[in-house]
């Protein structure tokens, strides 16, 4: 079809109500949700229908993207306190003039900032040890008024900012957590010069037939008006379902994957005692991953293990001179109050130790994936949270070629063809060894956990004498090499664009 027939082709009755709508407006600018409340149509209506007067060339369409900004954590206490270089001067008029830099710093948050700031101003000065005040300076600072009219209005546009107040936003948002940007964007449509005098001649308005009906076809009205023009090419409306987390779809994958093999599917608490997190696994009590700085504890809770009396003294006998095994265990006065401190999980290997000491199995094939905790910081590799696939095996003819073997399987009905193990330690696993994978796309080999042979210390103090082969590997890493993510955090924030917009097949 030639673009005269198009330009001379009937308008649809959508495109004759926004025009309707925009001619109310004459030449100036309307924002797409207000075109949709004066048309009475929908938002996905009027995106197509604009589309369509777009490709006429009847309407201009610009995207305007305003930023606005409000008050974060920290701007709405320098609304009520006061910056820190405003709470210095008040305490150094509070105290003669003059105050020692340890006392300042130990009354007001962020310090050190505030000082730099106040230096900067000439308010004070740093002799020695003390912090001395140069000037009563009571006139409000640009930023303190940026601050205080934010907070009146609760938020402002940059279109309402002054030049002046621009520097001083600039400022504060170097600030941490002093100033939260949004960014909102608007679709600004008006009617072209001269439209609405030519449309009548250049689009005449002629009844057409847009679907085709029982009516249609029993009245012959078929016969009289035009089939009204369908343009195949105009894009529609895009459609987000919902739709599993890409984290979900994996896990589900590695639950069918083992218990394809045989295995089965256990689970246990978030919170469990220090007994099964670290003293069941031989994992001395002053070990550095019980340090704070690795777990989260939690306070004023104590455990009960009264019900497993016996296996505790075990524990402690094994710790202490290895009891039975044959160990001559730690050497150190091993303590039940601290096995009774709670914890987040920091592994769920907690959970497959309990399920062994509870049934002591002779022959056991089970597996945990689930999630555990770390005290970690938040970065692009690491996260408080992470999730994790755990599973043992346990009979009589066990070894660490059988375990190689389980774990190079799965890795394959996962996609990773070459499989690795490098020697490593465990405290609760006797060989061990790292699992390493080669990630085609990237070239390059990861290690993705780790496995062994349960110790005697571990297995005896519970009456299990099969081997028992263990292993813990990692499932966010996995997530992350199959979507190309590089940082971890987006796996858990509220980023609906990227899962509406990744492949799940």
């Amino acid at each position: 079809m030639s673009s005269s027939e198009t330009e001379k082709a009937p308008l649809h009755p959508i495109e004759r109500t926004l025009i309707s709508a925009l001619a109310r407006s004459g030449t100036n600018p309307i924002k797409i949700d207000e075109i949709a409340l004066q048309s009475s149509l929908s938002l996905d209506q009027v995106r197509r229908g604009l589309e369509w007067l777009r490709s006429k060339k009847l309407v201009e369409i610009e995207e305007k993207e305003e930023r606005f900004f409000s008050l974060d954590i920290e701007g709405k206490k320098a609304l009520t306190e006061g910056l820190p270089e405003r709470k210095i001067v008040r305490l150094l008029q509070g105290s003669g003039g003059s105050a020692l830099l340890s006392e300042l710093a130990s009354k007001i948050e962020g310090f050190s900032a505030g000082l730099g700031r106040a230096k900067q101003n000439g308010w004070v000065k740093v002799e020695g040890e003390r912090v001395l005040l140069l000037s009563n300076f009571e006139s409000e600072e640009p930023e303190e008024a940026l601050i205080r009219r934010i907070g009146e209005s609760g938020k402002l546009s940059e279109s309402e900012l002054s030049k002046n107040e621009i520097t001083a936003l600039q400022n504060l948002q170097r600030r941490p957590e002093f100033i939260t940007e949004v960014r909102n964007k608007q679709t600004m449509v008006r009617l072209k010069e001269g439209v609405l005098t030519t449309i009548s001649t250049t689009f005449p308005e002629e009844e057409t037939i847009g679907q085709i009906t029982p009516e249609v076809l029993t009245t012959g009205k078929w016969k009289r008006f035009p089939l009204r023009e369908l343009d195949v090419t105009s894009p529609v409306p895009r459609i987000f379902p919902g739709r599993r987390h890409p984290l979900r779809i994996l896990m589900g994958e590695v639950r069918d994957i083992f218990v394809s093999m045989g295995f089965e599917e256990i689970d246990g608490s978030y919170v469990q005692s220090s007994f099964w997190n670290f003293d069941a696994l031989f994992i001395p009590q002053r070990h550095p991953a019980r340090e704070l700085q690795d777990t989260f504890y939690l306070k004023e809770i104590q455990a009960n293990l009264d019900k497993f009396a016996s296996e505790v003294r075990a524990v402690k006998a094994t710790h202490e001179n290895g009891g039975s095994t044959g160990s001559i265990g730690w050497n150190y006065n091993w303590s039940e109050d601290e096995a009774r401190r709670v914890v987040l999980r920091t592994h769920t290997t907690a959970v497959t130790i309990r399920y062994l000491a509870e049934k002591k199995p002779s022959e056991a094939r089970v597996f945990t994936v689930s999630k555990v905790f770390r005290n970690e910081k938040p970065t692009y590799k690491n996260n408080p949270e992470f999730h994790q696939v755990d599973g043992v095996m346990v009979s009589k003819k066990l070894n660490l070629r059988t375990l190689m073997s389980v774990i190079t399987k799965f890795y394959s009905r996962l996609g990773f063809e070459k499989v690795k193990f490098w020697p490593t330690y465990f405290p609760y696993t006797e060989p061990s060894m790292q699992t390493v994978v080669y990630h085609e796309k990237s070239k390059r080999w990861m290690e993705l956990g780790g496995m062994g042979v349960f110790r005697p210390e571990v297995t005896a103090p519970f009456g299990i004498k099969n081997p028992v082969l263990a292993w813990g590997l990692g499932l966010d890493r996995l997530v992350m090499l199959r979507y190309n993510l590089e940082d971890i955090r987006q796996l858990f924030g509220p980023n609906l664009g990227w899962i509406r917009t990744i492949s799940l097949s």
